[in-house]
């Protein structure tokens, strides 16, 4: 297996895997290849973590008796915060968009090729939240690394955790025991669509000099 995994090179230059990286929800149902989803895993433990802990665990779903759990699980959450979104945001073109494309996904979990679920481990506390941003602060990078290796293989992904929405729902399906926390849900496969450049708010306007709203950098020069 480290011979195929040597094998697979992903040579894309991070700008432009960062530029055009996006939540792709829509997936074919083409099988990913075992090696390359070990490949892209192992890019996400290059990420730093917090005293160089390495607390992370990786459960690769492809199993459709578990995936169907948890895609019952997306589609509880979904319900609710769909319906609500839909009644907040229902006029809204681009936010319609959105709620579509997590609509298709939640109808399609179960279609999913691979389904990737970060973890902690540990108990991550709910107070104070200082402690619980530090040890979230140990798998997100990962989690980002995960994506954008698989933005620079073609494939699709989003980090998505209404599945998640009961933590203890989740350990069962996923056999956790207590001591490992499920953070994370990264669907996987070959994108419907396609990548392209994202549309961004303009650096200036979210940047503030030394205390928040001093837009020192608006109207300059790049």
């Amino acid at each position: 297996m480290p011979r195929m995994l040597e094998t697979t090179k992903l040579d894309m230059p991070l700008e432009d895997a960062m530029s055009t990286q996006r939540a792709i929800r829509r997936l074919k149902t083409d099988p990913v290849d075992d090696a390359l989803v070990l490949k892209l895993i192992e890019l996400a433990l290059k990420a730093p973590t917090g005293s160089n802990a390495q607390n992370w665990e990786f459960i690769v779903i492809r199993d459709p008796a578990v995936k169907a759990k948890l895609a019952r699980f997306n589609r509880q959450a979904w319900r609710l915060y769909g319906g609500l979104g839909r009644r907040m945001y229902g006029r809204d073109e681009r936010m319609r968009k959105i709620l579509d494309a997590v609509q298709w996904q939640a109808d399609h979990f179960e279609e999913v090729p691979v389904i990737v679920v970060a973890c902690l481990k540990g108990v991550i506390p709910i107070w104070p939240p200082a402690a619980t941003a530090s040890l979230y602060g140990s798998i997100f990078p990962s989690v980002q690394n995960l994506l954008l290796a698989a933005r620079a293989a073609g494939l699709g992904a989003a980090l998505i955790t209404l599945p998640l929405w009961s933590k203890w729902k989740a350990r069962r399906a996923l056999g956790l025991p207590f001591s490992i926390s499920p953070c994370a849900v990264i669907p996987l496969g070959w994108p419907r669509g396609r990548y392209g450049p994202t549309t961004r708010r303009p650096v200036e306007e979210v940047v503030s000099l030394d205390r928040y709203g001093n837009r020192a950098f608006l109207g300059r020069a790049r």
